[in-house]
């Protein structure tokens, strides 16, 4: 099989940008993925662009890709519009992979740019719910509250508000995987507010995160509910920014004087199944087929970067991951082993909590993490001895899981 690299990563700030533009950020973020790779636009063979929100906002449709690039003379190449909700980036990144493992490119660029924050703080809100199934949105709501009275070991200490009231739906659908959670292994909020601060500390250590700010486990669980059992701070904000990752061949970067290559040693796309709350997750599912086309297990793992739109997210997926037994992933982030210092640091960057969570762009700002961790170049956050990353970016919601995921395994070179 051939080896596959990336040799180039950029990334913007994760912010509010008001007066910001998708087109702009992307393309901040495609000058300094060039600029890390040494690389020239001409340069470019390929190109693939993710975004979801732009045609809804700003009625940007159809040709997102080409419009991008041609607006900075990148032209005449071949250039691919990717929309796979929160998971578009990493999409975009296997596209790349998959292209240049074909044999049809030797170089090719992966970016991701979402423009989310508007003065309508509704409108910002209510577009998430064009990740789930529209037609039977109200079947997805029927299901949810289903769910919530099947927990029958579960006291829940505040009354509901509506699913999406003042919030994304999708927290709604978190809360309920959380409390499921709770309910079946006794994982508790508590455990979550450690999760949530954790990643507030790795974030105040992160310049290019939205929030900045190092929060205590009582300051977590003091702030105001979301839906419970999730306060605001375990909650991804709405924000805008772009990153960017060019990949390459070996016979290519054979070619390149005083690159810095990362390889990549898995890319594994994929989506969710019919299944309920006990069957298998689209997690657990997609890393073993991960871990084996890598050649590793969760034992391997140095650091990852897991997709925690909430604070829940993140437990269920270091289990999912096989970092930990499931139904472990509280005890298992009490322990310190997923902090800076511990056995196998999680979310680094502050993730999707503090980090931000520009919904077309994450996917790739996870890889920029481990880009920057595997070459040493990571700064106060760096981890110690990284030598393999993974990166587990989901999008949309079907049902009870994923509509959509990719997980990618880089290796240090």
């Amino acid at each position: 099989m051939s080896r596959i690299y990336i040799i180039g990563s950029g990334m913007i700030r994760f912010n509010k940008y008001p007066e910001g533009s998708v087109m702009g950020m992307a393309h901040e973020a495609i000058n300094l993925a060039l600029s890390d790779a040494g690389l020239e636009k001409k340069d470019i063979q390929a190109g693939f662009f993710s975004n979801t929100f732009w045609g809804m906002f700003s009625n940007q449709h159809s040709i997102r890709a080409q419009v991008v690039f041609r607006n900075m003379g990148i032209d005449k190449i071949p250039a691919t519009s990717v929309e796979n909700a929160c998971a578009g980036a990493s999409t975009a990144l296997n596209l790349a992979y998959t292209g240049i493992r074909a044999g049809m490119y030797d170089v090719a660029i992966a970016v991701g740019s979402e423009k989310i924050s508007d003065p309508n703080k509704a409108k910002s809100l209510g577009a998430y719910a064009a990740c789930m199934d529209v037609g039977n949105f109200m079947g997805q709501l029927q299901l949810l509250e289903s769910v919530k009275k099947s927990l029958t070991n579960l006291k829940v200490p505040v009354d509901d508000s509506s699913p999406g009231e003042g919030r994304s739906v999708f927290m709604d659908a978190y809360a309920m995987g959380t409390r499921w959670h709770m309910n079946k292994f006794g994982s508790t909020q508590r455990q979550l507010a450690v999760i949530c601060a954790k990643n507030h500390f790795h974030g105040s250590l992160n310049p290019l995160a939205q929030y900045q700010q190092d929060m205590t486990v009582d300051e977590v669980l003091a702030d105001r509910l979301v839906a419970w059992p999730l306060t605001r701070p375990m909650c991804a904000p709405v924000g805008d920014g772009a990153a960017a990752a060019i990949v390459c061949s070996e016979k290519y970067l054979k070619k390149l004087a005083g690159a810095r290559p990362v390889e990549i040693i898995a890319s594994v796309p994929g989506q969710g199944s019919d299944r309920d709350m006990d069957g298998e997750d689209i997690g657990e599912r997609l890393a073993k087929q991960a871990y084996e086309m890598a050649g590793v297990g969760p034992e391997d793992i140095s650091l990852a970067e897991l997709h925690d739109a909430t604070s829940w997210g993140e437990l269920h997926q270091t289990e999912a991951m096989g970092f930990c037994p499931m139904g472990e992933g509280g005890p298992y982030a009490e322990s310190g082993a997923t902090r800076l210092g511990g056995k196998r640091p999680v979310n680094t960057s502050g993730g999707l909590e503090c980090r931000g969570h520009p919904i077309g762009a994450s996917g790739l700002a996870q890889i920029h993490e481990l880009v920057l961790q595997l070459r040493g170049e990571a700064g106060r956050r760096q981890v110690e001895k990284a030598r393999i990353g993974l990166a587990e970016n989901g999008g949309g919601n079907i049902r009870v899981e994923e509509a959509a995921m990719c997980i990618h395994i880089l290796r240090k070179v």
